[in-house]
C-alpha cells in the first residue's frame, strides 16, 4: 500500500472520543451547531450550501408558508414554516437533523418547546451534488422511523426546482410511500396536492 505524503490532513483523523450527548447538543453555541447534524451520537458537517440551493430552500419556504396561511384561514390548526431548522429525531443515540424547509405545528414557546418529528407534518430535503445518499437513503430512513408523514425530495435544474419527489408514510411498515413525482417540464396543468395540506405548486414561483 502507497504510504500517505507527510503532512498529509488525513494523518491528523482521530476517533471520536464518546458519542455526543443531547445535553452537550443543546450548550453548543448556534454557529456550532448549524454547521452540524448528529448520527446515532456521531458528529457530521454540513457543507455550506451554494446559492442555489439556499434561494430554492427560501422559494419553497414562501410557497409552503403561503399555502400554510390559507390553511389555518380555513380552520387548520397552528402551523409554521421554516428552513434549516434544528429537528430531534431521536434522544437516545441522539439523532439530530437540520432539514432544509420543515413544515410543522407552531410549538409552545412559553415552554420553550423543541422541535421534533411529532410535530412535523413535511420535511424538504434539496438533492446538492455532495447529498444524493444521504436525502434519498438515509434521511428517507430516518424520517420515516420518526414517524413524519411526508417527506419530498427536491432537485434542481439551471434556473429552479425541476423536480418534486414525494413519500408519504405508511404507519404499518413505517416506511415511505412514493406517491409521485412532479416534474416541472411534464405536460398537464399546474399540480396540485392534497396533503400535507392543499397545495398548488407554481414552478414560477420555484425560480431562481
Amino acid at each position: 500500500m502507497t504510504a500517505l505524503p507527510e503532512g498529509s490532513w488525513l494523518l491528523n483523523i482521530r476517533p471520536q472520543p464518546a458519542l455526543v450527548t443531547a445535553e452537550e447538543y443543546e450548550a453548543l453555541p448556534e454557529e456550532i451547531a448549524r454547521a452540524i447534524e448528529i448520527v446515532d451520537g456521531y458528529l457530521a458537517y454540513r457543507a455550506a450550501p451554494t446559492p442555489d440551493h439556499q434561494t430554492a430552500g427560501r422559494r419553497l419556504a414562501n410557497l409552503l408558508e403561503r399555502h400554510a396561511r390559507a390553511a389555518m384561514a380555513a380552520g387548520h390548526g397552528c402551523l409554521t414554516v421554516n428552513i434549516d431548522v434544528d429537528l430531534r429525531l431521536r434522544d437516545v443515540p441522539l439523532l439530530n437533523r437540520r432539514p432544509d424547509v420543515a413544515l410543522y405545528r407552531c410549538l409552545d414557546r412559553e415552554r420553550g418547546e423543541r422541535l421534533r418529528a411529532e410535530h412535523v407534518l413535511l420535511v424538504v430535503e434539496i438533492v446538492s451534488p455532495g447529498s444524493e445518499t444521504q436525502d434519498t437513503t438515509d434521511k428517507l430512513g430516518e424520517y420515516a422511523k420518526a414517524g413524519i408523514p411526508h417527506y419530498w425530495i427536491v432537485r434542481l435544474d439551471g434556473t429552479g426546482v425541476s423536480i418534486v419527489e414525494r413519500y408519504r408514510l405508511d404507519p404499518a411498515s413505517m416506511l415511505y410511500k412514493h406517491v409521485g413525482t412532479l416534474m416541472k417540464d411534464e405536460a398537464g396543468g399546474v399540480p396540485e396536492v392534497a396533503n400535507p395540506i392543499p397545495m398548488v405548486i407554481h414552478w414560477a414561483e420555484l425560480e431562481f
